[in-house]
This record gives structure tokens, C-alpha cells and sequence, in this order.
């Protein structure tokens, strides 16, 4: 196993064996495919929200239902599962990853019980499917707008289309 990337179970005890270290907990999710400088920023303002940062990864199952290939592209994720995980988990803002196979991070908000969930300003509590779960255990949703000069999409027309 990756050092700071784990189970779910391995993470909720490493929660509840160290309250102290992990709350206000902040958590985040996404597919991470071919990190940028969008990523890290928004994980670095992220961060700063609380004491420690989890972010829950999407599986390669789940982004290939979240992102559907577009002709001329080639499917998506571009980077596996694992690969992305160890590159998230060793940046500095992030304190640990978990990998979830979901479509949503419900699942894993339900049972981690964030203080603080955070999501991109390019979302609203009424596009937010996480948003109930949040409120239902009285935390706090933040959504951060960073300025990001680039996009995974954006990356993958540039390499697919260099002259354009």
C-alpha cells in the first residue's frame, strides 16, 4: 500500500485513533486524471479550510462512467487508479487519499463525516448531489473558486491537436 493513500476502513480508524490530528477534517473529491496547476491550487485553498485534507479519489470504474469518451479522444481516465493516488497523496496539502468507486462521494462523506466538504465554484448546493448529506450531520459545505489556467480536457485537445 502507498503511505497516506487508504482504505476507507483504514481511514476512519486513523480518524478516530487521532481526533486531535485529522479535525476539523476537510474533504474533497474528484478524478484527479493528468494533475494541474488548477488541481493543486485548489487543493492548496482546500487545505487551508482545516487541520488535515482528505481527498476521495475516483476508481477508474467510476470516472469511466462520470466521463464518457468523446470520439477522436481516448477513454478516460488517462492515468490508472493507483498512479493517481500516490501522485494526490504526495502533494503537501494533502494528508490522505481514498479511492471510492461510486459515481458520488456519499458513501464516503456519510461515513467519514467531514467538518468541511469542498467542492469547485463551479458548482452550486442545488448541483451538489453530496449537498444533503452534508447538511444532514451539520457540516459545512465551501465552494472555492480558483483560477485555473488549464483543464484535463483542455490538456488532452492540446496533445490530440497541436496545431490548433
Amino acid at each position: 500500500m502507498i503511505p497516506d493513500v487508504y482504505s476507507l476502513n483504514e481511514l476512519k480508524e486513523a480518524i478516530a485513533a487521532a481526533p486531535e490530528q485529522w479535525r476539523p477534517l476537510v474533504f474533497t473529491n474528484g478524478c484527479f486524471d493528468l494533475l494541474h496547476t488548477g488541481h493543486v491550487r485548489y487543493l492548496k485553498v482546500a487545505k487551508l479550510l482545516g487541520r488535515s485534507l482528505v481527498v476521495g479519489l475516483n476508481s477508474d470504474l467510476s470516472v469511466k462512467m462520470i466521463k464518457p469518451q468523446k470520439p477522436g479522444c481516448p477513454p478516460r481516465p488517462i492515468v490508472p487508479e493507483t498512479q493517481r493516488a500516490e501522485v494526490i497523496a504526495a502533494l503537501k496539502s494533502v494528508d490522505g487519499v481514498v479511492i471510492f468507486s461510486e459515481t458520488t462521494a456519499t458513501q464516503l462523506i456519510e461515513a467519514l463525516q467531514p467538518d468541511i466538504y469542498v467542492k469547485g465554484g463551479d458548482y452550486s448546493l442545488e448541483t451538489l448531489p453530496e449537498a444533503s448529506v452534508v447538511q444532514s450531520y451539520g457540516g459545512r459545505i465551501e465552494l472555492v473558486k480558483v483560477e485555473i489556467p488549464t483543464s484535463t480536457t483542455a490538456i488532452i485537445d492540446r496533445i490530440l491537436h497541436p496545431s490548433d
